[in-house]
Parts: C-alpha cells; sequence; structure tokens
C-alpha cells in the first residue's frame, strides 16, 4: 500500500486505520501480518481467503477512504505451484 496525499495528512490516524482495516480483512478471511515498511511501499498486508471476490470486496472498501492505493499479489505455496505444473 501506498499513502495517498489524504493518507499523509492524517497520518497521526494511522494506527487507528490499520487496525479498522485488519478487522475488515479479518471478518473475510485472515490477518497473516502486516508491517509498515520503508522503500516504494509504505506498508504490506499479508491475508489469507477464501476466495478473490472477498479480498476485492475490502479492497475497494480500503481504497474509497481515500487513504491508502494498494497494490495486489497472489502468491502460491510451492505446493500448489506443483500441482498446476502437473496440468501442463
Amino acid at each position: 500500500m501506498k499513502l495517498t496525499e489524504k493518507g499523509i495528512r492524517n497520518l497521526k490516524d494511522a494506527p487507528k486505520q490499520i487496525e479498522e482495516a485488519n478487522r475488515a480483512f479479518g471478518r473475510r478471511g485472515k490477518v497473516l501480518g502486516f508491517y509498515v515498511t520503508m522503500g516504494e511501499y509504505d506498508s504490506v498486508g499479508i491475508y489469507e481467503a477464501p476466495n478473490d471476490e472477498s479480498i476485492m470486496t475490502t479492497l475497494l472498501s480500503l481504497g474509497t477512504a481515500g487513504n491508502v492505493r494498494t497494490t495486489t499479489l497472489k502468491a502460491f505455496t510451492p505446493e500448489e505451484f506443483a500441482e498446476m505444473m502437473t496440468h501442463m
């Protein structure tokens, strides 16, 4: 996630917003981790959900608040990847 101009202006509210976002993700899946980062991105959240729609719904809700812009990355375990390779 990257902070928007609004997010930077409201930076003092960020800890509360992180808690609220993690609760929202937790209602639709599982929060595996959340980190405030240095570099290109301001934070990284690691979440597990039953389907892509659950995550997308939460991300859209988070985006409409206007404090962050999100980028997603879908990950597969080595076992899931190996299973995919059996279908090639």
